[in-house]
């Protein structure tokens, strides 16, 4: 008899202007919607909220630091309070929506550099998770494992959900090699296979210098505006199971 497979989810990022969404959409479990941040506007969150639920996805809300002219990826000094309402007005734009949808909110994935920067600094994460303290009893956080939004996060009794990037490099500590470098994205499907498997299998990354890092995933991130992202996800879907491992829908 064979083993019963392992489910992992798959999340992309969506929402964001691409348009690739109906293409995306059919290959994963979760997707994580642009809230007007980065990007988004409330047209595009209603759009895309309502083909996820179509295709049963799990929809989280992707907040970001307010600043669409840099995407969302350019760290930003602003007052705590400022992030505070900056953040919280996302959330409750996104979260009307998709009340009058009917459609359940199932985690909160911070958006680019706000997700980086709440990986290392304490303070910012405690200021994050403020920001989002109403949804702490119903709604998980993904977070990168040994980050310090994870530990804040656990210290509050917030539910996390550990996440790690199947497109992208990694560092010795875990931090994302940074996009301004040529090796920082993984765009071949077969080294995202590999990268994924062996985070999947072994519960450990191997690092941009070629060292092997303990890491753990509950899900996985595949960018919905990497150039590869539709040629991945269904290669991904092909050969996952090839290795025991099922998209979980």
């Amino acid at each position: 008899m064979s083993p019963k497979p392992t489910y992992i989810d798959i999340n992309c990022d969506v929402g964001e202007g691409v348009g690739n969404e109906k293409v995306l959409m059919p290959l994963i479990s979760s997707c994580n919607i642009a809230c007007g941040g980065h990007a988004g506007d409330i047209e595009s969150m209603r759009k895309v909220a309502l083909l996820a639920h179509q295709h049963e996805l799990k929809v989280g809300a992707h907040p970001s630091y307010p600043d669409k002219e840099n995407f969302g990826r350019i760290s930003m000094d602003i007052s705590s309070d400022e992030l505070i309402r900056g953040i919280r007005e996302q959330l409750e734009t996104f979260t009307s929506i998709l009340k009058k949808e009917n459609i359940p909110l199932h985690h909160i994935k911070p958006h680019g550099a706000l997700y980086n920067d709440i990986a290392k600094d304490h303070i910012l994460a405690k200021t994050f998770l403020k920001s989002i303290e109403k949804y702490k009893e119903r709604v998980f956080i993904y977070v990168p494992y040994g980050s310090a939004i994870e530990q804040e996060s656990m210290d509050q009794g917030f539910k996390i959900i550990y996440e790690a990037f199947g497109d992208r490099n990694y560092n010795n500590d875990l931090s994302l090699v940074s996009r301004n470098t040529t090796n920082a994205l993984l765009e071949d499907p077969k080294m995202v296979l590999q990268h994924i498997l062996h985070i999947a299998k072994k519960n450990q990354v191997r690092t941009v210098n070629d060292e092997l890092v303990k890491i753990k995933a509950d899900t996985y991130c595949i960018h919905g505006d990497t150039s590869s992202a539709s040629q991945i996800l269904m290669y991904l879907s092909q050969e996952l199971p090839t290795y025991n491992l099922q998209i979980k829908k």
